[in-house]
């Protein structure tokens, strides 16, 4: 075989090889580190809290586009905006619990970030009464994503019944400990309602993996939050 052959059997060996390391190795590594970094993400906590200061659900996914957006694609999603407090939705989510009557915009309790409660909750029940649905809290950031839009960063949660509160003994609402589950229905509601632009998982986000949230409820996480788009307009 020629030496010239030889050469450039090579070197493309070589290029070959540098390409693996770069695009399987090296790659990979900087995309983990730039979105566990991301800039809309520095800085953000990895747990709500109570108003008491107990540490409340974590969080575990993100949304990035204007409150009219994510109201829009949340609504086009099934997804019910839930009621804000107050002694009217107290008198009528308890009874509604009692008696097992439909009530989809039944409200969440406040959860607090940056020292605020929740900027937008959203819901979707499940059987005949408040006592078990799905639901996520959002909270605006002070950051933008790369389009300038905000970015909302929130917990999602199953609510699996109510009773009393581990550490408080009020009544509450409880949480179901597979968080994922959760994230992964949000992003997948939005997705089958063709709302979302993108989906970016952001490994490593939740560390620990595991805890217990203001009632006392035990949640695990594989520590990823999903940081979901919401496609703009046409």
């Amino acid at each position: 075989m020629p030496d010239v052959v030889k050469s450039l059997i090579a070197g493309f060996a070589l290029l070959l090889v540098a390409y693996v390391i770069v695009a399987y190795v090296l790659m990979p590594a900087v995309w983990k580190r730039y979105v566990r970094r991301h800039p809309a993400l520095e800085g953000v906590p990895g747990l709500t809290h109570t108003a008491e200061g107990i540490p409340g659900d974590p969080l575990n996914i993100a949304l990035i586009g204007t409150e009219a957006e994510v109201g829009a694609a949340m609504r086009a999603a099934t997804w019910s905006t839930a009621d804000r407090l107050s002694p009217e939705s107290d008198l009528r989510i308890a009874a509604d619990t009692v008696l097992a009557r439909p009530y989809p915009d039944a409200p969440v309790s406040n959860l607090y970030l940056w020292g605020r409660k929740e900027d937008l909750a959203f819901e979707q029940t499940v059987g005949s009464g408040p006592r078990r649905r799905h639901h996520v809290r959002l909270w605006k950031g002070d950051r933008t994503g790369p389009d300038g839009r905000p970015v909302w960063v929130g917990a999602a949660t199953f609510d699996s019944g109510v009773g009393f509160s581990r550490t408080t003994g009020q009544i509450t609402h409880h949480i179901a400990p597979d968080i994922d589950s959760e994230r992964d229905r949000v992003v997948a509601t939005l997705q089958a309602a063709g709302r979302l632009a993108e989906v970016i998982p952001v490994p490593d986000f939740q560390n620990p993996r595991d805890g217990a949230n203001g009632g006392g409820d035990p949640w695990h996480t594989d520590g990823t939050l999903l940081m979901a788009v919401i496609a703009a307009p046409g």
